[in-house]
């Protein structure tokens, strides 16, 4: 009797591990199942990443294509030119044979537009060598009251600008002198500053000062001319003293008829106002561009902004940022 009872238990705990051994194995294959299905989800996205980052590299490709052939036929530019004309959204299988379009490719989403830089007032020209431009903090001052934005931080602004260029000089000669020199011209461009989020390390930027500036301010490698033929009415009465808002809004009521042919054209368009048209601050022609460019794959989206400078008829990509 004791003996059966003895071969019970022994057999009730050999059942006992064989089910934790199975409960074991089966823990570690879902483990090992599971791990495997998060790496091949890590190497999905990654894959996708790169081929949105792809194709968005072939859209800036695309819109400097586009904007070298628009200065073969065009010594002007305005928005009635074939590169101001936006993408909306397209999808890419439409450009792909039907029998290629089983992969990512068909469910492609791709939107972008070409914006004109010079349309926006260029805070680069702020300061020059490390010293205030009161010109140009002038017009960011008349900027800043049309936007309804305290005209004082022009001036911080302006400041904070000044103090950057002349790090850089000092920076550059320290690295000239100890045999360092990259070769990089950099004294129009200020280090501290290239984008516009730049401006929050500006005492009395903030994000909601930012907001409604996005529109009208950039950061341009070196100082530039505003086109008139693209600003808007708050950038011409800004660059154009004493252009009232008014005035300028006329103007670009006469722009959409007809777009500035020269500075002579501008000059005898401009309301009954003593306004001076200094070529160096104002033209009818652009060389930066901004590139915008969004690409959409399954419910993964990315989006891109790309500065491109054009000369003459070459064209050269030089920055691109996620936004």
């Amino acid at each position: 009797m004791n003996q059966g009872t003895q071969g019970s238990r022994q057999q009730g705990v050999a059942v006992i591990t064989a089910l934790l051994l199975t409960t074991l194995a089966i823990t570690i294959v879902a483990s090992l199942f599971w791990q495997q299905q998060v790496q091949v989800r890590s190497i999905e996205n990654q894959r996708l990443q790169l081929q949105k980052q792809w194709i968005l590299r072939g859209a800036l490709d695309w819109a400097r294509l586009i904007l070298r052939e628009d200065a073969k036929y065009s010594a002007i530019d305005d928005l009635s030119e074939p590169w101001a004309v936006p993408l909306s959204d397209t999808k890419l299988d439409q450009y792909v044979e039907e029998g290629g379009a089983q992969d990512d490719t068909g469910n492609a989403v791709l939107s972008g537009a070409i914006q004109d830089a010079q349309a926006r007032l260029n805070l680069t020209g702020l300061a020059s060598g490390g010293e205030i431009n009161a010109a140009e903090v002038g017009n960011f001052e008349r900027l800043l009251s049309a936007l309804r934005q305290d005209p004082g931080l022009a001036r911080a602004a302006a400041q904070e600008v000044a103090a950057s260029q002349r790090q850089s000089s000092a920076a550059g000669a320290n690295g000239t002198e100890a045999g360092t020199d990259t070769g990089t011209d950099n004294s129009s461009r200020p280090i501290g500053f290239v984008q516009i989020d730049d401006l929050l390390a500006v005492p009395g930027f903030t994000p909601q000062v930012l907001r409604p500036l996005r529109d009208y301010i950039i950061f341009l490698p070196r100082v530039t001319a505003v086109n008139a033929n693209t600003a808007s009415a708050e950038v011409l009465s800004a660059k154009l003293p004493p252009l009232s808002l008014s005035d300028a809004n006329a103007l670009i009521a006469s722009r959409r008829n007809s777009s500035f042919r020269n500075l002579n054209d501008l000059t005898a368009r401009l309301p009954g106002t003593q306004v001076s048209v200094d070529g160096n601050a104002v033209n009818v022609s652009t060389r930066f561009f901004l590139v915008n460019g969004r690409i959409t794959i399954r419910e993964a989206a990315l989006q891109v902004q790309g500065l491109v400078e054009r000369n003459g008829a070459n064209t050269q990509l030089l920055w691109v940022r996620e936004i």
